[in-house]
């Protein structure tokens, strides 16, 4: 625990259903908590306690009316549909009374495990345009914040984004559209991994093609050309712009000195170690932090939220986070600081001034 929270953090257990999930609402002193729901085998308290800090951040630099919460779901995301709605459902139910908590859909879950929350206690965003939401992940709404993040940050970094090299870890909701928002821009996508390896092609890569390829259920390396090699050889893909988009820590300090980008974009929520970001900044490596980077799925969600429209949301995801960008260099060059203290510094001092609003100073 620090001054920032977390508020409150629940375990929930149903043996008979195998459910094991856990709740982190970190901080509620700008407003209701916004967080995804995240669903892996392999999730952890610790885990959720820090990606709920992440949100925190994030929904404060983004100057929205929301807190920071997240929750974790241990489970196969590509279980039977039924089982995976029995479990989501069985743990939307036992937060029914958890007003302090928005649900989104994060890794493992989408739309219509959403629908499915909605439908149970009424209490989430992210939903299929069917029930009136603004689906992030089939309009791309993160990727399309982290192309403006690039052109924002592109210059920073000494090189111009037309023709600038891309590789992205991890080509799913966030990396695809990433890769293609950056193509449409000028950019040029070189590599590109998922769970299974590695696709990489100096000449560059086709990003409709691949990202068909990931609809039907198939891998990035069943892409018909280039080379293809092991999930971690996109570590080593030489380019101008780097995108984590999958799993947290995935660089650090051991393997960050094998990436030969010159701006990273985390496209994922801590993809990085503390001590990876320090050793890529001596390198003079920009690294955008996450909650500066990929905030414009959380924008879309607050917009959704409020009844904004599609239009509206895509625009405040670019004026947000253009701005947002354009501040944390500001700071990074005043200051002389690293650019993930800089950008907590500025996003917890808009915490700590809603909070003081509060009765008692609640956060």
């Amino acid at each position: 625990m620090d001054p920032l929270g977390p508020a409150k953090t629940l375990e929930v257990r149903e043996p008979s259903l195998g459910l094991r999930a856990t709740l982190v609402i970190d901080n509620v002193a700008l407003g209701p908590a916004i967080g995804g729901l995240r669903m892996a085998p392999d999730v952890s308290a610790e885990e959720c306690a820090r990606l709920a800090r992440a949100m925190t951040l994030k929904n404060a630099a983004a100057g929205l009316a929301h807190g920071g919460g997240k929750s974790v779901l241990a489970g196969d995301p590509r279980m039977p549909r039924a089982d995976k709605e029995r479990l989501i459902r069985a743990f939307a139910h036992a937060l029914r009374n958890e007003s302090d908590y928005l649900f989104g859909p994060d890794m493992g879950t989408d739309e219509t495990c959403m629908a499915w929350i909605k439908d149970e206690i009424g209490r989430a965003v992210g939903l299929p345009a069917e029930i009136g939401g603004i689906p992030l992940d089939e309009l791309g709404a993160t990727g399309w914040g982290l192309a403006h993040c690039a052109e924002i940050a592109a210059p920073a970094a000494g090189f111009a984004l037309e023709g600038a090299r891309v590789a992205v870890q991890g080509f799913g909701a966030v990396g695809r559209h990433a890769a293609r928002f950056l193509a449409a821009k000028g950019a040029r996508l070189v590599a590109a991994s998922d769970s299974r390896g590695t696709v990489q092609d100096p000449n560059g890569l086709d990003v409709a093609a691949l990202a068909a390829l990931k609809a039907a259920g198939r891998s990035v390396l069943d892409y018909p050309r280039g080379e293809k090699r092991t999930c971690e050889a996109v570590l080593d893909a030489a380019c101008e712009i780097w995108i984590p988009a999958a799993r947290p820590d995935v660089v650090r300090e051991e393997n960050a000195p094998r990436l030969k980008a010159r701006l990273v974009l985390q496209g994922a929520n801590i993809p990085f170690t503390a001590g990876a970001e320090k050793a890529l900044a001596a390198r003079g490596v920009l690294v955008i932090p996450d909650f500066i980077a990929n905030a414009g799925g959380v924008i879309c969600a607050a917009m959704e939220y409020r009844g904004a429209t599609r239009a509206a949301a895509f625009d405040a995801i670019a004026e947000k986070i253009r701005a947002n960008t354009a501040a944390l260099l500001a700071e990074v060059k005043a200051r002389g600081a690293l650019p993930r203290e800089a950008a907590v510094a500025l996003a917890a001092a808009r915490v700590m001034k809603a909070a003081s609003w509060r009765r008692f100073g609640i956060l």
